[in-house]
């Protein structure tokens, strides 16, 4: 597929679209059009700080208000949560292809008996009898949040926001688990005042995006391009 711009030809590199080559083309040609940029020069990185010089003189992106920002930040509540978090020790029999499965599970179950009728006991076992390198810490795997386990082990951890020792083995891929858990924190959420520069942030990129769409659009409008659609509109830019 050939795309030029204006007549001008447009590599196309491997990985990139060829909508990006060509609006990149058409930005370096606007850029030469009003003297940011000599027609002759190739060195790319002279090219790209013309380019973002193009757009910071055309492409005008308010800063978000604070209205704008509070209002996004009620209108997405789950994205200003804490996550919730536990803290938890673990004690791993390991399922081997040569182990005996059954015997593996009763031998867990009757430690984890041992363990409810003696809690005290918790570290001493871990130490002793733990397939995990947190069994030298007395099975403490400290504190944990959602996405840092495999999932069967997550679902246990925050079930119902449990504490103690599960009275259930915890079956994952790895094996059997007698899991403690000692603390549960539940996520709450994060205060405007502590998010309000990531949300300024968020929305200066959204409106940047559509205010440099926009700005692409009526260059390609007025432009003529072979090979690719840049959706061409001849609508004035909207500031």
């Amino acid at each position: 597929m050939t795309i030029s711009v204006n007549g001008m030809a447009v590599t196309v590199e491997s990985g990139y679209p060829a909508e990006f080559a060509a609006a990149r083309e058409l930005l370096r040609q606007r850029a030469i059009a009003i003297d940011l940029l000599g027609p002759a020069v190739e060195d790319e990185e002279t090219i790209e700080m013309a380019i973002e010089t193009l757009m910071r003189k055309e492409v005008a992106t308010p800063v978000p208000t604070e209205a704008e920002c509070r209002r996004y930040y009620e209108q997405n509540p789950a994205e200003f949560e804490s996550g919730d978090l536990v803290n938890a020790r673990h004690i791993l029999f390991q399922v081997t292809p040569q182990v005996n499965v059954p015997q593996m599970r009763a031998r867990a179950e009757q430690v984890l008996n041992e363990l409810l009728a003696d809690p005290s006991r918790f570290t001493i076992l871990a130490a002793e009898l733990s397939n995990c390198p947190s069994g030298e810490r007395g099975g403490n795997l400290g504190q944990i949040s959602r996405g840092d386990m495999v999932q069967e082990f997550e679902k246990a951890l925050f079930k119902f926001g449990a504490s103690g020792i599960l009275r259930e083995l915890v079956k994952t891929r790895y094996g059997f688990h007698i899991v403690a858990i000692d603390r549960y924190i539940p996520g709450r959420k994060l205060p405007f005042d502590n998010v309000r520069v990531t949300i300024a942030e968020r929305l200066h990129l959204q409106v940047e995006e559509k205010a440099l769409r926009q700005y692409i659009s009526i260059l390609a409008g007025q432009a003529e391009i072979h090979g690719v659609d840049l959706d061409a509109t001849n609508v004035p830019l909207v500031q």
